[in-house]
């Protein structure tokens, strides 16, 4: 007797567990929720999709285009590159900024088809300049991540007959502290081939000394924000001061963004920036305006 007696327990307390388990009915709040997060998941995917086929077309149509910032070496006060920044022209709203369109993008593989298409025309473009100039492109995490980046690059390199020691890559901070395996790989690979990795944005982000330190970067760019601060109270100046000297003790250059007067590039001089670039020496412009300005006569 005992035996079954044990057997019908264990069956009744299988059945008591089961019945516990099962799922009990969503209620209309839960389901209004859940098929507002549906449409709210297919809305995203379709203008993802929308926004890539029209960026593809853009592409095949001239419907990008690069601009060109000059790179000033404080000291000198000669050019020494130009930041590549890429702009979506549109018909009726005429130059739409990569902040309207790059963040959708780069949650597709058509981000990888611009990066691809910025490095092939910056390169080109920076042909037509005097060999000691470089041109700089940014670079998103899905890119630094793919494994066909280092064969894009050198497939541009060959093509275009670019030197990789012209080609600087602005990294965001969302590269840098990326343990991805196939991210670092990639940043050592392009290091490898000459270009020199800049960590863009530096000084307003998580990313730390031990991050960059890791990473094969040879030159810092200092938010713009931290630039405009200055002159504000002490404490801005010291931040700045102390990234510059921070930069330089892991043997970074140091280029400072968004320089708008004479005071900012002064006093960065002072404070021992190596480069600058900003409204107050020439804003971003077309290429052809950019080599005019190389050569004035």
């Amino acid at each position: 007797m005992a035996g079954p007696a044990e057997s019908d327990s264990g069956q009744m307390a299988v059945a008591d567990e089961g019945a516990e388990n099962v799922q009990r009915p969503l209620s209309a709040d839960d389901e209004a929720i859940r098929a507002l997060r549906m449409r709210t998941a297919r809305r995203e995917i379709t203008e993802r999709r929308r926004t890539a086929h029209r960026l593809r077309q853009a592409m095949q149509q001239d419907g990008l285009l690069l601009l060109y910032q000059p790179q000033i070496h404080l000291k000198s006060g000669l050019v020494r590159g130009a930041e590549a920044m890429l702009r979506l022209q549109h018909r009726r709203r005429g130059l739409i900024l990569p902040q309207h369109f790059m963040p959708m993008a780069e949650r597709s593989e058509v981000v990888n088809e611009i990066g691809a298409w910025v490095l092939n025309a910056a390169c080109r473009e920076a042909m037509n300049w005097p060999a000691r100039l470089s041109v700089a492109v940014s670079l998103s995490l899905r890119q630094s991540q793919s494994g066909r980046l280092i064969k894009t690059v050198i497939d541009v390199l060959s093509r275009t007959g670019m030197p990789g020691e012209r080609v600087e890559v602005q990294l965001t901070e969302a590269i840098l502290a990326d343990d991805d395996e196939d991210t670092v790989f990639n940043l050592k690979a392009l290091r490898g081939l000459g270009m020199r990795l800049t960590a863009d944005h530096f000084g307003m982000g998580k990313a730390s000394l031990a991050v960059l330190k890791r990473m094969p970067v040879s030159m810092l760019k200092l938010d713009r924000s931290m630039i405009q601060a200055m002159g504000r109270d002490d404490g801005d100046v010291a931040l700045v001061r102390a990234a510059i000297e921070a930069g330089h003790a892991l043997g970074c250059m140091i280029l400072a963004d968004g320089v708008e007067s004479e005071f900012q590039c002064r006093l960065l001089e002072e404070l021992g920036c190596d480069e600058a670039q900003g409204a107050y020496f020439c804003p971003p412009v077309p290429a052809r305006e950019f080599l005019a300005k190389l050569n004035p006569d």
